[in-house]
């Protein structure tokens, strides 16, 4: 009782927070850049939504860029927003800050306070700086979008949480949302939403976090949040993969949505049918992937309800009796009793069914495709955050460029751990190589994601 009135509570915290900032779903054409420090980065959450895109709307020609760069505020993210983001023409720019701009051990320092106005202000300034760039945009849609939280709350063994560190987060949070309104435009806050939850989830399990060890890089199953979130407020929840009722009993189709069903009947073994759906399951990566990420993707249907909202792929057949056996192109899929059809079988949770089988494809090739993203990001950080840094603006592949790299590395840890990299990205040569290979991936994602017909066939069981 205590866990379904927790369940409650959550839901109507997420729905308060989430319904009232809807921003618009993305479009046909739309070229969608996220704008971000290390959480869009090395994140998943915009590769989650673009997949989302590609099963959900499967003749939708839609294209999600990442453009963040770890360890980047506000100022950092102005002094790109020319060769890195605007270059991208974004028909949507999507952009969030915070959490860098915000600082860090300070907070337990003697003045932390004064460290969180000074930061703030900091941030607003710098801010003001790319609000003025925005505004000179044409046919592109503003959305600032609050950033996940620092999580104060969890208890993690070695990590002594910041105090009243997402208190100057959200402050950040604020003067976006104010920014929003006075611009006209959209704006979703990520900050409260992820802090509901991780504190219901804290109450059962005090080490629980949407925001990794590190309490600010959240882990798969985050980014999966956070998709949802995103998704959410775009107003797609409710919107199925696809609807079923047969009436078995007279082989006829009681209703259907989002697909088409065809050539019913009844035969020798039970009853089948043509099934062509207008969209796929979404699939869930149970593999965590990325930089010391412990979690999987599919490990977030835990904690937020988007199987139930967004996932559904429902198969209700009523006039059955006994026990029935489920194939899809003659593949064996399951056998569920006739209560249990006469509920509803959700296939969008079955791994093993043809749709979810093509929908997978889909999601390792966009994995593929992110994975070479990373790449540019990489070669984004060298160019914006060092060399730029260094006044070279220029060619950053000639000798003079890689000398300057050679002396600073043993004094920049991060650009130490990039050398290797830039020794191959400093070359166009191989970023178009890397360009040509991500423009295949998704040739191949839109040539196999649109929905073929299937044939169902409910068999009884002996």
């Amino acid at each position: 009782m205590k866990n379904i009135l927790l369940t409650i509570v959550l839901l109507f915290s997420l729905n308060s927070l989430v319904k009232a900032q809807q921003i618009p779903p993305f479009k046909d054409g739309d070229r969608v850049v996220f704008l971000g420090n290390s959480i869009t980065d090395g994140g998943h959450y915009h590769s989650y939504i673009w997949l989302y895109y590609m099963t959900r709307f499967p003749d939708m020609r839609l294209t999600v860029l990442n453009a963040g760069i770890g360890g980047d505020q506000a100022s950092d993210m102005v002094k790109r927003l020319d060769g890195d983001v605007f270059s991208k023409r974004p028909t949507v720019l999507i952009t969030t800050f915070g959490m860098n701009d915000s600082g860090y051990l300070e907070y337990n320092g003697d003045q932390p306070e004064k460290f969180a106005d000074e930061k703030v202000k900091a941030s607003y300034d710098a801010y003001k700086q790319m609000e003025a760039r925005f505004k000179s945009l044409v046919n592109t849609n503003i959305v600032l979008m609050g950033s996940s939280p620092f999580d104060e709350t969890a208890v993690i063994e070695g990590n002594t949480p910041l105090r009243n560190k997402n208190k100057a987060m959200l402050r950040i949070v604020d003067f976006q949302r104010e920014s929003a309104k006075a611009n006209g435009w959209q704006f979703f806050d990520l900050n409260q939403p992820m802090t509901a939850l991780n504190q219901q989830f804290q109450q059962k399990d005090p080490t629980f976090t949407l925001c990794g060890r590190d309490r600010i890089h959240p882990d798969n199953d985050g980014h999966m949040v956070m998709a949802y979130l995103i998704l959410k407020a775009q107003g797609l929840a409710g919107k199925e993969v696809a609807d079923i009722n047969i009436d078995a009993s007279k082989a006829s189709v009681t209703s259907s949505s989002n697909c088409k069903i065809t050539d019913i009947r009844k035969t020798a073994r039970g009853i089948e049918f043509d099934y062509l759906a207008n969209a796929l399951p979404y699939p869930m990566d149970t593999i965590a992937r990325g930089w010391e990420q412990k979690k999987s993707q599919a490990e977030a249907v835990k904690i937020v309800p988007f199987i139930d909202e967004m996932n559904k792929e429902m198969l209700t057949v009523k006039g059955l009796k006994g026990n029935y056996r489920l194939l899809i192109d003659e593949e064996e899929i399951g056998t569920w009793s006739a209560s249990d059809f006469a509920k509803g079988i959700n296939l969008a949770t079955l791994t093993n069914t043809p749709q979810y089988q093509q929908a997978l494809k889909i999601m390792f090739l966009n994995e593929e495709r992110w994975e070479i993203e990373r790449r540019f990001r990489e070669y984004a950080w060298i160019k914006f955050n060092f060399f730029l840094s260094k006044g070279i603006t220029g060619d950053i592949s000639t000798r003079d460029a890689i000398k300057v790299v050679d002396e600073n590395k043993e004094k920049n840890f991060w650009l130490n751990s990039k050398r290797d990299h830039y020794s191959k990205v400093m070359y166009p040569e191989i970023r178009k190589a890397w360009q040509d290979e991500m423009d295949m991936l998704l040739s191949a994602i839109y040539d196999i994601n649109s929905p073929v017909k299937r044939k169902i066939t409910l068999v009884k069981a002996k």
